[in-house]
């Protein structure tokens, strides 16, 4: 026999507008937060793969290759590098060769946001290095003067939107010059300020690193500088293994993440199991007079599958569209400064996805069990 048209799955929907409004609310929720989770592994990856060179090298503390900000090492190991490290790459005659203090402050602007910020004290020599960074908006803070540059991130994140306005450091008014972007990297979150204005926060005498760029992507005289110079301390990586091993330490912080976006989906799909059930059972002698009128169990079936589908696509529409307009972008804080979620075509389909897989699951086992009662027992239903 023929099924049931599309339309009486559609006027279906508004015959109890409560359930309507609770089964794609339900829906709605489990999709944004699939999207949210989605979002943040997008970003946090994007934020880890976007940074790094593989001919980039970092000398820092032995024992601290693991976090750069825990390293110190001399103050002389800069110059001490430019001399004793072969290949190292010249613009226009100046060697890519620079020395970094990296520290995490609080950072407070004068309308109350705060947030831990990873400052980066640098020499005009950072940008041969780090060429994945570059100046969007202003100038470069001349030393001494009180002046930093904040990552586009570090700026959404403390509520800084324009040259000049002032953020504290230590109870000490900066104030802003110049935004940078690298790109969706690390450096985004950051803020950066003159090497010696960072000494003189921090109270501090030595550097946390030195970061070199070189010609090729060999390590060998690199390895080599840092085991005859036992008198420096220093273990030395490259860079991109250095974010790589950043990315392979935060795994746990991933899974957990997804695990609680799974965890959350299941609840989501119990529930919605139990709305659908009760709206369905409410509906058994209808159920029945269908099957009395020669509609087969599977064009049931089909009809209530389109109308959870339906349902469920409500609240997934609406859940992606309010994702991309809440989420994507919003600055998330970690140790190593922040990134921004992203949400794009891959995330959104992803949350669609997740909501016609609950609209199906929901209707599937409840549609089952209405239609196994015999049709005399089915229209004697007081239902």
């Amino acid at each position: 026999m023929r099924g049931l048209p599309f339309e009486y799955a559609v006027r279906n929907l508004g015959r109890n507008p409560a359930r309507l409004a609770m089964s794609a609310g339900g829906s709605m929720l489990v999709v944004l937060l699939v999207v949210a989770a989605a979002g943040f592994i997008s970003g946090m990856n994007q934020s880890l793969r976007a940074s790094g060179s593989s001919r980039n090298v970092i000398f820092m503390g032995a024992g601290s290759e693991e976090s750069v900000e825990r390293s110190e090492i001399k103050m002389k190991t800069a110059t001490i590098a430019a001399a004793g490290v072969p290949g190292i790459e010249r613009v226009a005659g100046v060697e890519a060769v620079s020395p970094e203090v990296h520290s995490a402050l609080l950072a407070t602007t004068p309308g109350g946001d705060a947030a831990n910020v990873i400052v980066r004290g640098f020499t005009p020599a950072a940008f041969l290095v780090h060429r994945e960074v570059s100046l969007d908006e202003g100038r470069l803070p001349d030393a001494g003067s009180d002046e930093i540059m904040l990552g586009r991130l570090a700026a959404r994140n403390l509520g800084v939107s324009g040259l000049g306005e002032t953020v504290l450091i230590d109870d000490r008014p900066f104030q802003v010059v110049g935004f940078l972007g690298a790109d969706g990297g690390v450096v985004e979150g950051e803020l950066w300020m003159p090497l010696s204005d960072v000494l003189v926060v921090t109270l501090r005498d030595t550097l946390s690193c030195v970061v070199i760029r070189r010609e090729d992507e060999k390590m060998t005289s690199s390895n080599i500088f840092v085991a005859t110079r036992l008198d420096l301390e220093l273990a030395v990586i490259r860079e991109d293994r250095y974010f790589a091993e950043l990315s392979a330490f935060f795994e746990p912080v991933r899974l957990m993440v997804i695990a609680t976006a799974f965890l959350v989906a299941a609840g989501g799909v119990v529930g919605g199991l139990n709305t659908t059930y009760a709206a369905f059972a409410s509906r058994v002698r209808e159920i029945g007079t269908l099957r009395t009128l020669g509609y087969s169990r599977s064009a049931i079936v089909r009809s209530l599958l389109e109308e959870s589908v339906l349902m469920a696509s409500i609240g997934g529409l609406a859940a992606t569209i309010i994702g991309r307009l809440l989420f994507d972008g919003m600055t998330i804080q970690f140790s190593m400064g922040a990134f921004g979620l992203d949400v794009g075509p891959a995330e959104i389909a992803l949350g669609l996805v997740a909501g016609l897989v609950l609209g199906i699951a929901g209707a599937l086992i409840p549609a089952w069990r209405c239609l196994r009662l015999p049709i005399p027992e089915a229209l004697r239903s007081a239902a």
